[in-house]
């Protein structure tokens, strides 16, 4: 078993089709398979063996879709790295990984080789270009032999270390095994997304994260990925008509963007065929929004890392039901289940839910991960003896198995789709000379879907205002896991035991709100 195999299958039935569009760069499927194949034999040829880790930190690039082939090739394993990582977050993901070899981009270099100090046994540093001290990666390529190889892997082999945030205030990577990306593969060619030659997908969101999982299956049936090194909305627009693009994977504040944007009334966005949605929810008002923007093509997907991708799907069918036959209510829903995934709404006993009953949706199958990378509590947090993982989300179901997400049983929010725990953000605000305690809890937020607020109890004597506290996470946290907001109050509401109540803390914001996501 091995994902590589289907590159090679590829370029023997599409050679000169485009696999990749970057910029005004074209990457045939015959290139792909040639350049993969030299990096495959490249990275062994530095001495890496079956199961070692390679990090990969980077905008969008070509050349990170053709390491993921190359490491699938050579049985090597990827560490996906968000590159929206602060400095410190970087360190402490690649000190947990210990990847043997780490390729980064030229606006991550100076950042990885700084991080890479805590790494003894990170070795090779490869770079796109000539710089002191990391090897070039057409220099690797160029010296590589292009013949095709592929290891025979086991389904419960690692492929991937997919990093995310943890609710202890540092990273964790769900371990994607080999027959974890296969089951991926199979859900989304099997699914809402199948493809062909002639289609196009775009992906502008970071593709070492969500947007990657589209990668594989789209090369797997011979369609084009439209790679953008970042979102702005009128370009994305002006590609969606220049590309003639039939399919793209959007966040839902992204969405947003572009129906502010006052050129999506004159762009043709007719080759749109599916325009499919995730990350975060969507309130059902900006859904018609797009439906008349976009035209009857949304796709709602719901999953995460732990289930490598979606596993719950709002169709197309099932939005123009929502909008056009009679239940309106559809549109709040997440959907239902897809694919070979197992999945139920079950109560604190493990018995399903139905009517108005609240239970948290659970996930069993071949996509589900084998547990987190050394951080066995966590593992046995969410993957009990039972093989149920626990996503943390509650919901209802309804009569006909569509799901209702109502609420988080975890503190965590979603901003833009991206996951923030309230502990890693505060564990940086307690820094702050002039702070004495500090909640932290997502808010509405018509763009974003959540935002994060800091609501902030002061020193005695102490003065600071909203903007030095926001400013004060530049460089310790990541972007999207910033405050963009702060409250200052007296005290902070505590229980009967004198914790914190972050319950209450956040109902302030969400009072008067049937569902308590946005």
């Amino acid at each position: 078993m091995n994902i590589g195999m289907y590159i090679a299958r590829s370029a023997r039935f599409w050679p000169d089709r485009p696999a990749i569009l970057f910029r005004d760069r074209a990457v045939t499927y015959r290139e792909l398979e040639l350049r993969s194949n030299r990096l495959a034999h490249a990275l062994l040829g530095l001495g890496l063996s079956r199961g070692d880790r390679v990090a990969v930190v980077s905008p969008n690039r070509p050349e990170i879709i053709e390491l993921e082939c190359a490491l699938y090739k050579a049985g090597l394993v990827k560490v996906a790295l968000n590159s929206r990582l602060a400095p410190a977050e970087l360190a402490d993901a690649l000190a947990n990984a210990e990847p043997a070899a780490i390729l980064a981009g030229p606006e991550h270099r100076a950042m990885a080789e700084e991080a890479a100090a805590r790494v003894p046994g990170l070795r090779d540093r490869i770079a796109y270009e000539v710089a002191p001290g990391w090897l070039d990666y057409e220099a690797l390529l160029a010296q590589a032999s292009d013949d095709h190889f592929h290891v025979d892997m086991r389904p419960d082999e690692l492929a991937v270390l997919h990093y995310t945030s943890g609710s202890t205030g540092k990273l964790k990577a769900a371990m994607q095994t080999v027959g974890n990306r296969m089951a991926s593969l199979r859900k989304v060619t099997m699914g809402r997304m199948h493809a062909g030659p002639g289609d196009v997908l775009m992906l502008c969101g970071p593709i070492t994260h969500a947007s990657g999982m589209f990668m594989q299956p789209m090369l797997y049936q011979g369609a084009t990925l439209l790679l953008l090194d970042g979102f702005k909305p009128a370009e994305v627009l002006e590609s969606i008509e220049r590309h003639r693009v039939t399919m793209a994977f959007f966040v839902p504040a992204m969405i947003y963007a572009l129906l502010a944007e006052p050129s999506i009334r004159t762009r043709d966005l007719s080759s749109l065929r599916l325009v499919s949605y995730g990350a975060a929810p969507m309130s059902p008002a900006r859904i018609r929004e797009a439906w008349a923007a976009f035209g009857p093509v949304l796709s709602q997907g719901y999953g995460a890392g732990e289930t490598t991708g979606g596993v719950i799907a709002l169709t197309i069918d099932d939005h123009a039901r929502a909008i056009e036959g009679g239940r309106p209510e559809l549109l709040s829903a997440c959907g239902r289940p897809v694919s070979e995934s197992d999945v139920q709404v079950l109560d604190e006993q493990g018995r399903p839910v139905s009517g108005d009953a609240i239970g948290e949706i659970c996930v069993r199958g071949p996509d589900v991960f084998a547990g987190y990378w050394r951080a066995e509590p966590q593992t046995r947090e969410v993957l009990g003896e039972d093989g149920w993982l626990r996503t943390g989300d509650l919901a209802r179901v309804d009569d006909e198995g569509y799901i209702f997400i109502v609420d988080r049983k975890k503190e965590m929010l979603v901003s833009g789709g991206f996951n923030v725990y309230p502990s890693e953000v505060e564990s940086v605000l307690a820094q702050h000379p002039a702070v004495y305690e500090v909640c932290v809890v997502g808010v509405p937020d018509e763009r974003w879907g959540e935002s994060v607020k800091a609501v902030v109890v002061l020193r005695d004597g102490a003065r600071a205002d909203g903007g030095e506290i926001m400013d004060f996470c530049r460089g310790r946290l990541a972007d999207f896991k910033r405050p963009r907001s702060v409250d200052f109050v007296p005290h902070l509401p505590k229980n009967g035991n004198g914790k914190l109540s972050r319950k209450d803390v956040r109902e302030h914001y969400w009072r008067g709100r049937e569902r308590r996501v946005n």
